[in-house]
């Protein structure tokens, strides 16, 4: 496989419909996240553990939605671009590498809210006589603390920290070793779409996550359901089902993001890495192609995640519809 920049050429997908595809995600999903920031920040004065890392998936969703306009020039113009000129340097960190490390942070985020809709579910049956030992010392000493509130704080800023901690030096390494090497001269080249070796590390690193997040998601679901049938058959739940729908509601719509969104994702990216290297040319394009537009598809779910909003948390829908109903309502209560 050649390795120059007249190896990989954009097609009329790369540099046509993608750069319009993220600049209408990118109004859309700066618009949404920042009222629904704005809401959660000052509208809702009793915070849950659900409204913290609802503000902290937002955070991430608008730095995700910030580098979609350097994604866009970068398939625009990326191929007219010289690979060392400042403008590809910008791109690639500001744009791609920013997009990648939000979306694995807002995954994480996702995992943390399905195991805390999950502890609201023990939470009203651990007390239960046909709730067993170990449902309540599960939920005693590790699912009700996704539940707190300080629990919650703590942990989404530790993940900012960690990611930082571990994305600064990729950055510095990056911007003074791999990017001097290679022969290329286009930004929009073999290298910026493969990565260098540690970006490769670094991705299936990342991938792992996106993998781990779902299982995570996909298990709470599904205890869920082993738990509710198990109640059925023990007693009558008549009083509890509108708690009961909710909690399996959330996890429904949090399993169908990552399944629609990040699933075709995560499959493919290892795939990616592994087979490049035996591909020519015009198979190499082929694949890249593919890879741009499930990336694309990923970083979709920022832009369109205060609409899920409404389906997740019951005080954000009544402060969002008096929002436009009732100016001067007062703050809600939260409903978690």
């Amino acid at each position: 496989m050649s390795n120059n920049s007249t190896c990989i050429q954009p097609s009329k997908i790369s540099y046509m419909a993608l750069p319009i595809i993220y600049t209408f995600l990118c109004i859309i999903g700066l618009f949404g996240n920042s009222l629904s920031q704005w809401i959660f920040l000052t509208k809702i004065a009793k915070k849950t553990s659900t409204h913290i890392y609802l503000a902290h998936l937002v955070t991430a969703n608008l730095l995700v939605c910030s580098a979609m306009p350097f994604m866009g020039i970068y398939f625009l113009k990326g191929f007219q671009w010289e690979y060392q000129s400042p403008q590809c340097r910008v791109v690639n960190f500001l744009g791609t590498l920013s997009m990648h490390v939000s979306m694995f942070v807002s995954l994480l985020i996702l995992s943390w809210i399905a195991i805390s809709r999950y502890a609201t579910l023990m939470k009203k049956d651990s007390t239960q006589e046909t709730t067993s030992c170990y449902e309540k010392v599960f939920y005693g000493h590790l699912l009700k603390k996704f539940r707190q509130p300080n629990f919650a704080r703590k942990l989404c800023v530790y993940i900012w920290i960690v990611v930082l901690g571990i994305i600064i030096p990729i950055i510095i390494y990056y911007s003074v070793e791999e990017t001097t090497k290679g022969e290329e001269t286009k930004c929009y080249n073999s290298q910026m779409e493969l990565g260098a070796e540690i970006s490769q590390t670094a991705g299936l690193i990342g991938t792992t996550f996106i993998g781990f997040s779902f299982l995570v998601v996909l298990t709470s679901y599904y205890s869920f359901v082993n738990h509710l049938r198990k109640i059925r058959t023990c007693t009558s739940i008549t009083e509890k089902d509108l708690t009961y729908s909710s909690v399996k509601r959330h996890l429904l719509v949090i399993q169908i993001l990552l399944i629609v969104c990040f699933l075709p994702y995560s499959i493919f990216k290892p795939i990616f890495f592994v087979v490049h290297r035996r591909l020519d040319c015009q198979q190499l394009n082929d694949l890249i192609e593919i890879k741009n537009i499930l990336t694309c598809l990923a970083s979709a779910r920022s832009s369109t995640d205060p609409i899920i909003f409404l389906f997740l948390d019951k005080t954000f829908k009544k402060t969002l519809y008096n929002l436009f109903t009732k100016p001067d309502a007062p703050h809600l209560q939260p409903s978690d």
